[in-house]
C-alpha cells in the first residue's frame, strides 16, 4: 500500500498536469481552431473552383465571343493556306487554321459540360468589364469586315499574303485584348489556361507576321 510520500502512478500524475496546465490547453484549442479553419477554407476553395459558370458568367461569354472570333481566323487562315504565294505565310495560316479550330472545339465543349447553348442571350463583349462597343455588323475586336473577308477571297499571288498579314495582325490584337479580359475576372482554372495560351500564341504570331514585313505594303 503506498504511504504519502510515494509517487502517484504516471497514470494519475498526466491527468493532474493537463488539468493544471491552462497553457498546454490553450495551445490545444488553438491548434484545433485551426484545423476547422484549414478544413472550411479548404472546402470554400474547392466548392467555388467546381462552381459551374452561370450564361451570364465571363467564362460563357468568352467560350461564345472567341469560339466566333476564332472561327473568323479559321477562315482567313485557310485562305492563306490555298492561295498564298510565300511558302511561310501558307505553313503560318495552316498552324494557325489548326490551332484555333481546336480552341473552338475545347470552347463549345466547356458549354456542352456547362449545360449551356452556343449561343448566348447577352449581346457580344458584354462580359468584359472594360467591354469595347461591338462594331458594324456585331463584329467583335479585330474581326475583319465581309468586304475584307471577300477582297481576301478574290486576292491573288503576292496580294493574298499582303492582305492576310495585314488582317491577321488585326485579329490577333483583337483576341489578345478579349484574352486579357477574360484573366482580369476569371479565376477558373482551365478557362485561364486556355486564355493564356493564346495570348501566348497570338502575340508570337503577331511578331512572325510584322517580321515579314508585309503588312505596309
Amino acid at each position: 500500500m503506498p504511504t504519502a510520500t510515494q509517487e502517484a502512478p504516471p497514470a494519475e500524475r498526466n491527468g493532474t498536469d493537463l488539468h493544471r496546465s491552462p497553457r498546454l490547453l490553450r495551445y490545444l484549442t488553438l491548434v484545433m481552431a485551426a484545423v476547422l479553419l484549414l478544413g472550411v477554407g479548404w472546402t470554400a476553395a474547392t466548392l467555388t473552383a467546381n462552381r459551374t459558370p452561370g450564361d451570364e458568367s465571363a467564362e460563357a461569354g468568352f467560350a461564345r465571343d472567341m469560339s466566333r472570333h476564332h472561327a473568323q481566323a479559321v477562315e482567313m487562315a485557310m485562305i492563306a493556306y490555298a492561295k498564298g504565294q510565300d511558302p511561310a505565310i501558307r505553313q503560318l495560316g495552316y498552324d494557325m487554321a489548326l490551332t484555333q479550330q481546336a480552341q473552338i472545339g475545347h470552347m463549345q465543349r466547356w458549354l456542352q459540360e456547362w449545360d449551356l447553348l452556343p449561343t448566348g442571350t447577352r449581346p457580344a463583349m458584354e462580359w468584359m468589364p472594360d467591354a469595347v462597343p461591338v462594331g458594324p455588323d456585331g463584329l467583335m475586336p479585330g474581326m475583319a469586315t465581309r468586304e475584307e473577308i471577300t477582297q481576301l477571297h478574290e486576292a491573288q499571288g503576292a496580294a493574298v499574303d499582303q492582305l492576310f498579314v495585314k488582317l491577321m495582325i488585326k485579329h490577333h490584337l483583337g483576341g489578345v485584348h478579349m484574352a486579357d479580359g477574360l484573366l482580369k475576372v476569371s479565376d477558373r482554372a482551365e478557362v485561364v489556361r486556355m486564355a493564356e495560351a493564346m495570348k501566348q500564341t497570338q502575340q508570337k504570331e503577331i511578331n512572325e507576321l510584322r517580321r515579314m514585313g508585309l503588312a505596309d505594303g
